[in-house]
């Protein structure tokens, strides 16, 4: 129910990004409306029961190493609100024929060790990066800014080999089939080529993450992010509407800024009479990037590994080889839907035991398809977990699929089941949505954009969101 006649700020739009951006401008004192066409808030992050009753599924994002590490989140009491972070024993496995599996730990050492040939290899490259982590977040998480540059020579060694390809780092930094495979399930996040420059960012990344703070589980669902930034943001005054669809800017209560945590097609969509045609023209030409195609199953018992140590990881990615996960990925450019895909599986419930009924277990698992796909991949995504684990499809009591189309459908951001808000290459890094110092910013001063869709992009950290809303608060200081 919406309580005032009008606010300082109105956020369209309930996921991470939105609520971030509320809870901003709220610090401040300000009145803030968000409002969700849902009747659930959560955007990516929420949980359902998704199978059978009393399994707990994530609906979409589901391991957080961004939601520990985001310079934004860690500044609020988000303990307080019930977040209660779980680290797996590993925070990934990545299995290999013949029962073998690398790991990567919390510690570099443990990591280092499962690597073989290239233990010395893998630590020459992280170290130099976890002496320096911090300034890599606050450098990576966000826009280009001159505050990016203050600790120079602490960032190059990641600014440098994160413009490289991942087939070329691994070509030149690593010997054996281990490593090789772990940093092409890492790089794969990208939903990029893997021989593209700039796809080597994300498993760099994403290595980072792990030896810093760790891949992270909330108990109870990932649900529990976002119920407690909203918690948060009403007790600092701020509202939230569910159940109201925006279709169009001028059906709001009055606002003095409006932020919008939607991608630039929705912005056309619901504000183009408030754009110039250079922007709208601009928008027009962002690209959106492949798709997914989620499963999620409920289980009778663990999944059987194969190798050992999968079993204590909380991500284990299901791909094989560096040249195998390089061929999928590949493939899904082509517009081809690969017959080994790269499997990205969450086994949540072996170590948060609200996810599933005692002795039963969850799997949370997607590839990558092209966009607008609408075909089912189960059979396929099975079929890669069973070459891992024999005996896998005999435990599964339920199934439900999503594919690419019914992903958009259930979030309108994602576009053709984009769940990055728009591809991430080089050239839409920094510079997405538009090329502007203040990407949150457009020809409307009062108008915002503040989704996955600006820097520094997809996943839980909430800096799109914060970024933006300081842009919308000097705005506000100024009128």
């Amino acid at each position: 129910m919406i309580t005032k006649p009008s606010y300082d700020a109105l956020i369209i739009g309930s996921g991470p990004n939105g609520l971030a951006a509320a809870i901003t401008i709220a610090r401040t004192g300000r009145s803030v409306l968000v409002l969700e066409a849902k009747e659930q808030i959560g955007g990516g992050a929420r949980s359902a029961e998704l199978t059978l009753p009393g399994f707990t599924h994530d609906v979409c994002s589901a391991i957080h190493p961004m939601g520990l590490a985001s310079p934004f989140f860690r500044t609020l009491p988000l303990a307080r609100y019930g977040i209660e972070w779980i680290q797996p024993e590993f925070a990934l496995a990545h299995p290999l024929d013949h029962g073998q599996a690398a790991l990567v730990a919390r510690s570099l050492e443990v990591t280092a060790a499962s690597l073989g040939v290239d233990a010395t290899a893998y630590t020459k490259l992280m170290q130099p990066l976890l002496d320096n982590w911090e300034s890599i977040i606050n450098a990576f998480l966000g826009p280009l800014r001159p505050q990016t540059m203050l600790h120079p020579f602490k960032i190059a060694h990641f600014g440098l080999a994160a413009l490289r390809s991942a087939s070329g780092l691994t070509q030149t930094q690593f010997k054996g089939a281990a490593a090789r495979a772990i940093f092409a399930g890492m790089s794969g996040h990208s939903m990029l080529p893997l021989n593209t420059p700039s796809s080597a960012a994300a498993g760099l990344m994403l290595g980072l993450l792990a030896h810093a703070v760790g891949w992270p589980i909330p108990r109870g669902g990932s649900h529990k992010i976002v119920d407690a930034l909203a918690a948060y943001l009403r007790d600092l005054g701020g509202e939230i509407v569910t159940g109201m669809e925006v279709k169009s800017l001028d059906t709001l209560p009055p606002a003095r800024v409006i932020l919008c945590d939607i991608t630039p097609r929705q912005l056309l969509r619901i504000a183009g009479s408030h754009l110039s045609g250079l922007y709208k023209r601009q928008l027009q030409h962002y690209r959106y990037g492949p798709g997914v195609f989620k499963l999620d199953l409920a289980l009778d018992g663990p999944i059987p590994w194969s190798a050992d140590a999968c079993r204590r990881a909380g991500t284990v990615h299901v791909g094989g080889t560096f040249n195998e996960i390089a061929r999928s990925e590949r493939a899904i450019w082509r517009g081809e839907h690969p017959e080994r895909p790269f499997v990205l599986l969450a086994q949540q419930s072996l170590f948060d035991e609200t996810r599933a009924p005692q002795g039963k277990h969850t799997v949370w698992a997607y590839c990558h398809v092209p966009n607008g796909s609408d075909v089912d991949m189960s059979e396929r995504i099975e079929a890669q977990i069973e070459r891992f684990a024999p005996g896998f499809r005999d435990r599964i009591l339920a199934r439900h699929t999503t594919n690419a189309m019914e992903m958009e459908r259930y979030n309108a951001n994602y576009i053709g089941g984009d769940i990055n808000g728009g591809m991430q290459d080089l050239t839409q890094m920094f510079t997405r949505p538009t090329i502007s110092p203040t990407p949150y910013s457009t020809p409307d001063k009062s108008l915002y954009i503040c989704s996955s869709s600006t820097p520094p992009g997809g996943g839980v950290h909430g800096m799109c969101g914060y970024f933006a809303a300081q842009a919308a608060l000097r705005h506000l200081n100024q009128n």
